[in-house]
Parts: C-alpha cells; sequence; structure tokens
C-alpha cells in the first residue's frame, strides 16, 4: 500500500521542488525521505555532492537513507532513464510498494544542454509510469533561469512544499504534447563560422570518414569512434526514413566536435524518440537512442527547412 501524497496512486508521482535556501530545500526532503523509511519504503537521495551533503547531516546517524554515488546518474538523459528503470524494477522485484527518490539535475546541466534534459524531464512522466514511484526533482530558483523553471512547471505534475502541502501545477503539459512542440535550436557558437565539413547526401561511409577527417586529437579516442557510430547512425536514418537533400555540415573546436544533420522530412514521429528505447514501427528510433548514448549533447529541431539533428562529442557547455 502506498503511503503519503502519493497514497491510492497508480504510476507514478512525480513532483518538483522550487527552493530558494537550505531551509526549504530540507523543511521538504527530510519529511519526505524519513517518512519513507518509517513505512518501510526505499528511500533514495541523488542529489550532487554539496546538497547531498546537507541531507545527509541533517539525518539522524543510521536513517536508512540511501544515497546514490554523486551526480553520476545523470550524466546524459537516456543513461538516467536506463539506469532508474533498473534500480525500479530492483525495488520491486524485493517487494517494495512504493519507492521514493528526491533527486538533482547537475549545475551544468542548467546551461546550454538544458534542452534534453527538458525533455527528460517530461519523458520520465512515461517511462517511470510503470512503477510505484514517488520522486522530487530539486531546483534551486537562484541557480536556474527563469527559462528552465518555465520548463519544470510544465514536465512537473506537482509541486511539494515546505509546510508539507502538494499543489497541482496548472501549466502541465502532458508529454505527448510537450515534447512535439517546436523549439528553436541554440547555435553553438561555433557555427558561427564556416563549417570545415559539408557534404550533400553522403553515404553513412562517407559521413563517417568526415568526423575521422575533422578530429584534431582534442577528444578522446573513444569520444570520437562514439561520435563516428551517432552520425553513422543519423545519417542512415536521415537517408531511409527522411526526405532529400540531405545535408551534413561539421565543425572543429578546441574542445569538441559538433555535427548537424539535416534533411526535408519531418523527424521521427515517436515523441520519445532518442530518449527511450525503439518501439516496433517506430522508424529511426533505435539509431536515435543509440546516438543520445554515443554524445554528450544531442539537439533537435523541427522548421521549414525540415529535421535537424546535431550531435555533439566533447564540451558541449557553450562558452560565455
Amino acid at each position: 500500500m502506498r503511503t503519503g501524497a502519493a497514497a491510492g496512486h497508480t504510476g507514478y508521482f512525480h513532483e518538483a521542488i522550487f527552493f530558494d535556501s537550505d531551509e526549504h530545500l530540507l523543511a521538504v526532503v527530510l519529511p519526505f525521505l524519513l517518512g519513507g523509511v518509517e513505512a518501510g519504503e526505499p528511500a533514495v537521495v541523488g542529489f550532487g555532492q554539496r546538497n547531498a551533503d546537507l541531507v545527509r547531516r541533517a539525518l539522524p546517524p543510521d536513517s536508512g537513507v540511501t544515497f546514490l554515488p554523486g551526480g553520476d546518474v545523470y550524466v546524459r538523459p537516456t543513461a538516467a532513464i536506463r539506469s532508474y528503470r533498473q534500480l525500479l524494477a530492483s525495488y520491486v522485484a524485493d517487494g517494495a510498494q512504493q519507492i521514493r527518490i528526491v533527486g538533482e539535475l547537475p549545475t551544468a546541466g542548467l546551461g546550454s544542454t538544458w534542452d534534453w534534459w527538458a525533455r527528460y524531464e517530461s519523458a520520465i512522466n512515461h517511462a517511470y509510469d510503470d512503477f510505484p514511484l514517488w520522486s522530487m526533482c530539486a531546483y534551486d530558483t537562484r541557480i536556474a533561469s527563469e527559462q528552465v523553471l518555465e520548463d519544470v512547471a510544465r514536465t512537473h505534475p506537482r509541486v511539494a512544499l515546505p509546510d508539507g502541502t502538494h499543489l497541482p501545477i496548472g501549466v502541465y503539459t502532458e508529454p505527448r504534447s510537450y515534447l512535439t512542440e517546436p523549439r528553436p535550436m541554440l547555435l553553438d557558437p561555433v557555427q558561427r563560422s564556416a563549417p570545415m565539413v559539408e557534404l550533400t547526401d553522403p553515404t553513412p561511409a562517407q559521413a563517417r570518414a568526415a568526423v575521422y577527417t575533422a578530429d584534431r586529437g582534442q577528444l578522446p579516442a573513444d569520444d570520437v569512434e562514439d561520435l563516428v557510430v551517432a552520425v553513422s547512425e543519423t545519417v542512415t536514418n536521415a537517408l531511409r526514413h527522411g526526405r532529400p537533400p540531405m545535408r551534413m555540415s561539421i565543425w572543429s573546436a578546441d574542445d569538441r566536435i559538433v555535427v548537424a544533420v539535416n534533411d526535408a522530412g519531418e523527424g521521427p514521429a515517436d515523441p520519445f524518440a532518442g530518449l527511450l528505447p525503439a518501439t516496433s514501427g517506430s522508424p529511426g528510433g533505435l539509431g536515435l537512442w543509440i546516438s543520445y548514448q554515443s554524445c554528450n549533447h544531442v539537439a533537435m529541431h523541427r522548421g521549414p527547412e525540415g529535421f535537424t539533428l546535431r550531435l555533439t562529442a566533447g564540451n558541449p557547455h557553450f562558452p560565455v
């Protein structure tokens, strides 16, 4: 039987915490975690080091709360979904009737790569809905931008407050609607210069060779190989499922390689493409899912010019 605010709820009970002080954060998180322990439910913290230490110090000794190691789970959205689903499945297999998790994204994820983390926050409303999960996602309003906070409100059905209340968020948008909305793609500064490689309708082999050409030794070999795989999958998808012409552009900087692939089509029909494993009948879904796991950032854009997928290996955080 589920307890607390999620009592009687089936599936995922997803909340946000908009906090502006340590005291605010602890006022929400401590009762949430200790209430879970008291009810015999797994209570898990997925914070970065600072806030994890803050919560750890505030809990009683041997509280029974589990702390995930650092913020490693949030390296990439697809990896986070895969890791959490494995964790949730293990708790359910052990008989858990409800799992409580409080987590936060790394501060870097609130910057230039926020677009794919916003998609993550929306998609998990679907991805975790087959588990008895009650989770709270913490956002520091002193750090997060106005755009980030707007997206958080639209991707979380509820907000948890320090006085113990749990309120619906009126602007919450269902994932299938949110994920299909047109959004601008912020340009990486390196894209303001001419690309070092431009190809029209390249074969996957030509696309792979072009990535190797762009490698100036600035990235670890494994990162380059992962990008080669992602580009090959992306070009194959564009040739099979997109509309000609397909154009590929590559930029190379001191700390990253950026590849943009554009075709005249509309892109994948599956709103969860990239974040979740491809379902049967989802053209190109597997390739995009592989790309999300192989790159440090993936951005998508649908516009009058068609569908563009941008892949970044190396440092995806745009210089100021």
